[in-house]
């Protein structure tokens, strides 16, 4: 690679969970980390071989393979890798190859044991990729053929014929069903599988009638797989036999049918699939069919169990790779830039918290040596992303907070003037556009426009207590969805009656809070878990406080990517709006009690710091 190596360490702690390390243990582990790079074709580790370490990707991307090639997942920047064989044995459970030239930073393993045993954040991150059924090197992150059961993948309706019907019968079974392989069964019991290359390679290629019964053709007494088993397990087992097709059985009766096209459908609904088919996508509509596999991601991961901060993750690192793409091919069209810029989102995309309903929420910083006849090239450039976003699901911001509108795209000295009037005249228009844009977050571009601006304005704020008393005001207008009495209060007209709002009565009450105690405690962090944790490190909030805090955002958070999961399911668009009747009544006793905490803190927040009169 011709850029120069990075720093280990720092490259490291640039990746979840390892920007958590205390400086302690970052300055004991610096030295035994190693920077590997390898080309494309290269094997990092194969199946069955001792591990060197835990990798971290830092660039490129590699390919997760079973021990016959067959793939299982790619993995990118950021991604870790390693981690289940490291737990289990030592030695790799699948094989890892470079699809483009790759960098990895190596943790020894030695060294990883020890972070296991003396850090709680790492140790508990890493709990999840302790195998126990054989999964394969997913990690915290696990989705499609690691997450899935052979259940959530298979044809619950296999077509079937008896032993015998004659090959013209399947033949036309295949035809009008377009399916690629029939079970054969006589009566209850499984007797055999017939598939298209039985039919090519021992009919056809045979000489054969299509007269010859079923019976004398089929693969007889199949192997089957059980429909609890991971997706991963049978797309192993496909390999090992050397076929495309398993019935799929439980306690003696076929309940389906799964195939290495189901699984290999299922695993390119991976967020690091997504974000290299986008690298490589050459127009706004090649990334809007990208962008349909995301509805699917979220069920996977929802249904995987992962962590509500790690779907989000995923799905705004789709966003970010999509955003990044369309200003690549936009100066591709429209030349290269007159001065530098920074292109920066904010909202839910700011905060990496986006979930399976999104506008777009974005601007512009330019170099302050901008003339007023680059701005033309700058229109071009923004309402080329802006279209090509919309293209994809992210439909335009209904307040127009976005680089298309002129006063979202300015240079830098312009936005520093208006923080600054924001802050001295703290009005209801200043208090909103400010809360919007705290949440900055550069997404390509000259990284240094930003960093200044950020620590400026966060300094000058903090200073100001007119100005955090008024933001405070305003972060307490979103109020829970919490009755009188303890009780649930339903949205009470229109058309979602008796529904609550998960997200501007549940997720955005913490947003709020988050992004206070960021103010509060100068935290350049964007996230809202984040801003919490580094709120209790600085004392801005109590340890028990931030616990209870995290725990009511996770359990609210949670509630919200689970709605929506169930209805990408039940085949219907998602939303945020939720009737609580579809709970069950202990998970109605814990949402409740999640907003309580939430209303505690919006309370205590009030008292302590006082509102403006």
């Amino acid at each position: 690679m011709s850029d120069p190596r990075p720093d280990p360490l720092e490259a490291l702690t640039r990746h979840a969970p390892f920007n958590a390390l205390p400086e302690a243990l970052r300055r004991e582990i610096g030295p035994h980390l190693a920077i590997v790079e390898i080309a494309t074709g290269e094997l990092l580790f194969q199946k069955g071989a001792p591990l060197a370490g835990l990798y971290v990707v830092e660039s490129g991307a590699l390919d997760i393979e079973t021990g016959h090639a067959d793939l299982v997942s790619r993995r990118g920047i950021g991604d870790i890798m390693g981690e289940r064989g490291l737990l289990r044995d030592g030695n790799a459970m699948l094989t890892a190859r470079a699809v483009e030239p790759s960098r990895l930073i190596v943790i020894p393993k030695d060294q990883f044991s020890d972070l296991m045993q003396r850090s709680d954040e790492i140790a508990e991150w890493f709990e999840r990729a302790r195998p126990s059924t054989g999964a394969g090197e997913d990690g915290p992150y696990a989705t499609g053929l690691t997450a899935l059961q052979v259940s959530d993948m298979m044809a619950q309706t296999p077509i079937t014929c008896a032993p015998e019907a004659t090959i013209t019968d399947v033949a036309r079974l295949m035809r009008d069903h377009v399916i690629s392989s029939v079970v054969v069964m006589q009566g209850e019991r499984l007797a055999g599988i017939i598939t298209a290359h039985d039919l090519t390679n021992k009919v056809l290629a045979e000489g054969l009638t299509g007269a010859v019964p079923v019976a004398e053709i089929m693969t007889p007494d199949p192997v089957t797989i059980a429909p609890n088993q991971l997706g991963l397990d049978a797309l192993m087992k496909l390999s090992e036999l050397g076929v495309n097709h398993l019935p799929v059985a439980q306690n003696g009766r076929v309940v389906g049918m799964i195939g290495k096209t189901d699984l290999f459908r299922q695993q390119a609904a991976t967020a690091s699939h997504m974000v290299a088919d986008i690298a490589h996508a050459d127009t706004p509509e090649g990334m809007a069919q990208v962008m349909e596999r995301v509805p699917s991601l979220l069920a996977q991961l929802v249904h995987a169990g992962a962590r509500p901060q790690s779907i989000t993750r995923r799905i705004t690192d789709i966003t970010d790779a999509i955003t990044r793409r369309l200003l690549h091919l936009a100066e591709a069209e429209l030349g290269a830039p007159p001065v530098p810029y920074l292109w920066a989102a904010c909202g839910s995309q700011g905060r990496r918290e986006q979930t399976g309903v999104s506008d777009q929420d974005n601007c512009l910083i330019l170099d302050d040596a901008v003339l007023p006849e680059h701005d033309a090239y700058f229109a071009a450039l923004a309402k080329y992303v802006s279209d090509g976003l919309d293209a994809c699901g992210f439909v335009y911001c209904p307040g127009d907070m976005m680089a298309t509108n002129p006063k979202w795209r300015q240079p830098r000295r312009v936005w520093s003037a208006y923080f600054a009037g924001w802050i001295r005249q703290p009005d209801s228009e200043a208090q909103m556009l400010a809360s919007v844009m705290f949440d900055l977050r550069p997404i390509a571009g000259e990284a240094a426009l930003f960093d200044d601006l950020q620590e400026e304005v966060l300094t000058h704020a903090r200073k100001n207590s007119i100005f955090v008393a008024h933001m405070i005001s305003n972060s307490l207008k979103h109020t829970v969805p919490l009755s009188l009495f303890r009780g649930f209060a339903l949205i009470r007209s229109g058309e979602h009656k008796n529904t609550i709002d998960l997200k501007h009565s549940g997720v955005v009450p913490v947003v709020d809070l988050g992004r206070i105690y960021a103010l509060l405690g100068e935290l350049e962090v964007a996230g809202t878990r984040d801003r919490i944790e580094g709120a209790r490190a600085s004392g801005v909030i109590s340890e028990s406080g931030a616990r209870d805090l995290l725990d009511a955002y996770d359990l609210i958070a949670e509630t919200r990517l689970r709605h929506q999961a169930s209805q990408i399911r039940a085949g219907r668009a998602p939303d945020n709006f939720m009737t609580p009747s579809d709970l069950s009544e202990l998970e109605r006793t814990h949402l409740r009690d999640a907003f309580m905490v939430v209303k505690t803190m919006q309370s205590a927040l009030q008292q302590s710091r006082g509102t403006p009169g």
